[in-house]
């Protein structure tokens, strides 16, 4: 016998309309919309109703960036993938893309196997794996072709971090040449790793150590002109491009260019560089330290531009690189260094409502909302029609949201397991009700129903904006 669910007189809001709907979800998938009172809605019996009455009916996120533990700089990120996945859940994200990692000197395979092992049984909601690449050699190739085939799609690679991550512009070259065989997409870090070294070695020669140097070191023209190798190096291997964690306004000029001359060039920026600056690096007492992070933070004067690149689709998709260290014992490790600062900003819970505020704001519309965190990920990381959508066949995934309740972002409040919040005190306007993942109850009436385990490992199809 099926299990039938109900959801009745909300504004159902997709990328592509909005309209008062009822909603009938079977088996957990989504079985018909209609309009409230309809002859069809008049005939629909289910076992379980949820009033939406005044709220929106919206898909569940889908944050194509995350690094739940993810080692790095000697610790690891504090959330664990039943962790980052139910404060997901929280935020009203019901698929999650991380990033399995290539061992230095080992292979794909051994990587990916790790984080199937890591998140296996584990998670509150649905996700699927990117792939680090940080070994490019022959056999890195052949195995890119092998991971494709079953569902992991998408490799990044980085121009930054030398000596941990880095490629060189022959490994990137290589690997962008396999992916446009092969229909991968490849996903670039462009930050100019070995200027900023040098840099780096400058200014704690100086004396200069405070987390605000950070910002200064990794300096915006370094990830333009690293923008703008990684796009020229994919025109020469025929290969699509998506930039990741895009901050400066002179990177953003790069994929305007590229875009406005009809390259495949995509890019996504995050909440922290639409709503935070360097005036929080330079916060006092060490406290900037909970802000570093790579791409770093950009003087204000910056959010305009992703704004605009945002509304204009030349950003297509916010994601959070979602990298969560704890300012007690993980940040700290960075006192008198900068360089040692762990780099990564929580932010899962959070990108829902931030981008409704953005709405409230005026930034983007409520549509565009939808776009840029539900079905341009899921687009874009071969995740539809299943995901990032509300339509008939697509998964049950469904985020009642309350456009009109107050809350206020606090590290008391949040469930990641992290010990700050990056934007302590903040007022926002909107807050997720109820969360369905699959049709199942993950977050009923701001209360957590889900469970470990009932989250499934999602194989991927090709980026759908290259079909």
């Amino acid at each position: 016998m099926s299990d039938r669910t109900l959801v009745r007189g909300g504004l159902v809001i997709t990328a592509a309309e909005e309209m008062q709907a009822d909603v009938l979800i079977e088996d957990g998938k989504i079985a018909a919309l209609a309009a409230p009172g309809s002859s069809c809605a008049r005939g629909w019996t289910a076992e379980h109703t949820i009033d939406a009455t005044g709220k929106y009916v919206i898909p569940g996120g889908v944050d194509a960036h995350t690094h739940f533990e993810l080692p790095f700089g000697g610790t690891a990120s504090s959330d664990t993938f039943e962790t980052g996945t139910r404060a997901a859940a929280w935020g009203g994200t019901t698929t999650v893309v991380d990033f399995a990692v290539q061992p230095r000197g080992g292979a794909l395979r051994q990587g990916l196997d790790a984080w199937h092992a890591k998140a296996e049984g584990k998670c509150a909601v649905d996700y699927g794996f990117h792939m680090i690449v940080s070994d490019v050699h022959e056999g890195t190739l052949k195995e890119m072709d092998l991971l494709v085939e079953e569902g992991v799609t998408s490799f990044k690679l980085f121009m930054a971090y030398p000596g941990v991550f880095y490629s060189d512009d022959g490994q990137i070259l290589r690997a962008m040449q396999r992916a446009s065989g092969n229909g991968g997409l490849i996903m670039m870090h462009a930050e100019n790793g070995i200027a900023i070294d040098v840099l780096i070695e400058q200014a704690l020669a100086a004396g200069r150590t405070d987390p605000l140097h950070h910002g200064e070191v990794r300096k915006a023209l370094l990830e333009a002109e690293a923008t703008h190798r990684a796009i020229q190096l994919a025109r020469v291997a025929g290969s699509p491009l998506y930039v990741v964690h895009v901050s400066a306004r002179e990177a953003v000029a790069e994929l305007v260019s590229a875009r406005d001359q009809g390259l495949p060039v995509f890019g996504e920026t995050c909440p922290q560089y639409l709503f935070l600056s360097t005036d929080n690096l330079a916060e006092p007492d060490f406290e900037g330290a909970k802000y570093v992070c790579s791409t770093p933070l950009r003087p204000r004067e910056h959010q305009a531009a992703l704004w605009r690149a945002l509304r204009t689709d030349d950003l297509q998709v916010v994601s959070t690189d979602h990298c969560p260290f704890c300012f007690s014992g993980q940040k700290e490790l960075g006192r008198g260094d900068f360089s040692k600062i762990p780099n990564g900003l929580p932010g899962v819970e959070n990108r829902m409502d931030l981008l409704h505020q953005a709405v409230v704001d005026g930034h983007i519309s409520r549509r565009r909302w939808i776009e840029i965190a539900c079905a341009a990920p899921a687009r874009m990381f071969g995740l539809a029609p299943h995901k990032g959508t509300i339509a008939p066949g697509a998964d049950a995934d469904i985020v009642v949201y309350d456009p009109h309740a107050q809350q206020t972002l606090s590290a008391e409040t949040h469930h990641m397991n992290v010990d700050y919040s990056a934007y302590e005190g903040k007022r926002i306007t909107g807050q997720v009700e109820t969360v369905l993942s699959r049709g199942e109850t993950v977050i009923d009436r701001r209360r957590f129903t889900g469970r470990a385990g009932h989250g499934r490992h999602v194989p991927r199809s090709t980026c759908q904006y290259l079909a």
